[in-house]
């Protein structure tokens, strides 16, 4: 059965959208997905499931928080292989001047397509490091996320697809925790 990685946008941030992890996990097995862990207080469960459509699945999700807690969040799905792929094509894994607390991967919903991509591109980063791939961005902040303009909500505005970004050690840590299940 392959584990799944799951990650909510924008819950427990701020004072906002909140749900207690416990909450969260009980959600999972109550839409009858096996095993579910959770990782930080950031929305990140992992669990088992035999499905094939992760969108519907990720919609099913995002539905049942919606009736339980009060608010609908971007729910992103990724499988275990898929994980591990977006670790391989890590585009700064060989330059050691990028700490893994700077790195960030912004996980879209969906493909945007190329014109989106293309669109991305034609905005000013600063000092920001931009990596597009299909359905990932990779951004080096090279002076951190804080006070960066060069925002997911500034991505997904061009893009005109949802995400969630995690910071390396975040998917590093859904990585392992997906393949120890």
């Amino acid at each position: 059965m392959p584990a799944i990685v799951s990650m909510l946008r924008g819950v427990n941030v701020g004072g906002h959208n909140i749900i207690r992890m416990e909450a969260l996990r009980a959600l999972y097995t109550s839409l009858k997905l096996r095993d579910p862990q959770t990782y930080v207080q950031s929305g990140n469960v992992v669990f088992q499931a035999d499905v094939r459509d992760l969108v519907k699945l990720a919609d099913r999700i995002a539905a049942a928080i919606e009736r339980s807690a009060g608010f609908s969040p971007t729910v992103v799905l990724r499988t275990a292989v898929e994980m591990r792929e977006v670790v391989a094509r890590n585009p700064f894994a060989n330059r050691s001047d990028v700490a893994p607390n700077k790195l960030a991967v912004l996980f879209l919903a969906r493909d945007p397509g190329q014109e989106a991509r293309d669109r991305l591109l034609q905005i000013e980063t600063g000092p920001e490091e931009l990596r597009i791939g299909i359905r990932e961005l990779y951004v080096y902040y090279r002076e951190g996320m804080g006070r960066s303009k060069f925002t997911a909500a500034v991505m997904e505005r061009a893009l005109k697809v949802p995400g969630t970004a995690r910071n390396w050690n975040s998917v590093a840590k859904l990585l392992e925790m997906a393949e120890k299940l």
